[in-house]
């Protein structure tokens, strides 16, 4: 977590890192780069959703930019025929700027997204900025079909926020959470993070909603499978997501087992943070992400 908010790492990793991150932790530094890999995906059965990496944007010039980034990207995976959802963080579009900025630029990219039948997923991103993405996420949902978004397993508070968004019945991404958070609002030991993420689980399919388990621990996806058993629920009405260049075999896997797999791919320049916070997130995925690396 240190590491990754390192100015200096993260600038050298901008200007020299890209070509070799490429295709092994992001699928290119832009889009157009990244589209053989996402068709190659969507060939072996694997769905995807893109993230055009960068947050806690200070710009309102920078924010502009980059809806017109995400804007382009939803037209090419229409244009292209991708099996792709698109995820976004609100600092990104100007959360940390001005609340109305951010609205504009979200509108903006929904609109393109309902006119194209592409979901756009609000990506959670620490803890102080929770419950702003949270309503951000309920005032979108009011207007558009196609706004998802996420809930972290380590906060206190998710099992109530679960319970609050299910009136609005959303396509719901449940994920562990990679951000450095004090004891005061996170689970801080492992196993009370996946006993919590469990519970989640099961309280997401007992409202009905469209479950994403998004996980690289066999634990968990175990336990989803035989949750799903237990209680009937078909195989459309939830999926599995991992990480791009991370258990491709188990990947693989789960599609041949008859479950939905979607990959989180991610594309940029600004890809150092991201990487280093997924490495933090679980000691095991360093172990994954080596391979991928080395794997060539």
């Amino acid at each position: 977590m240190f590491l990754s908010k390192s100015k200096f790492l993260n600038d050298f990793a901008k200007k020299r890192g890209g070509h070799f991150a490429a295709g092994k932790i992001i699928s290119g530094t832009d889009f157009e780069s990244s589209i053989p890999i996402l068709r190659e995906l969507n060939h072996q059965g694997l769905s995807t959703t893109v993230d055009y990496l960068g947050e806690f944007v200070d710009s309102k010039e920078v924010a502009n930019v980059r809806t017109d980034e995400c804007i382009k990207t939803i037209k090419m995976i229409h244009q292209e025929r991708l099996d792709s959802h698109m995820s976004v963080k609100m600092t990104s579009l100007g959360l940390d700027i001005d609340r109305q900025l951010v609205i504009d630029n979200m509108t903006r990219i929904l609109d393109t997204a309902e006119k194209y039948g592409i979901m756009v997923t609000i990506d959670m991103e620490d803890s102080p900025r929770c419950q702003a993405t949270i309503d951000l996420f309920k005032q979108f949902k009011e207007k558009y079909d196609c706004v998802s978004t996420v809930l972290q397993a380590y906060l206190y508070r998710t099992e109530q926020d679960l319970q609050a968004l299910s009136a609005y019945k959303p396509f719901l991404r449940l994920v562990k959470g990679a951000y450095k958070e004090p004891a005061e609002v996170a689970y801080p030991e492992k196993k009370d993070v996946d006993d919590h993420y469990k519970k989640l689980i099961e309280q997401s399919f007992h409202y009905g909603l469209y479950t994403a388990v998004a996980t690289h621990d066999d634990n968990i996806i175990e336990y989803t499978k035989e949750l799903a058993a237990t209680l009937n629920i078909p195989h459309d009405q939830f999926e599995f997501q991992m990480l791009y260049g991370m258990r491709s075999q188990t990947q693989l896997e789960l599609v041949e087992q008859g479950y939905k797999m979607r990959i989180y791919v991610p594309y940029g320049h600004d890809w150092y943070g991201y990487f280093m916070r997924r490495l933090a997130e679980r000691p095991a995925n360093i172990a994954f992400a080596f391979k991928g690396f080395i794997k060539k």
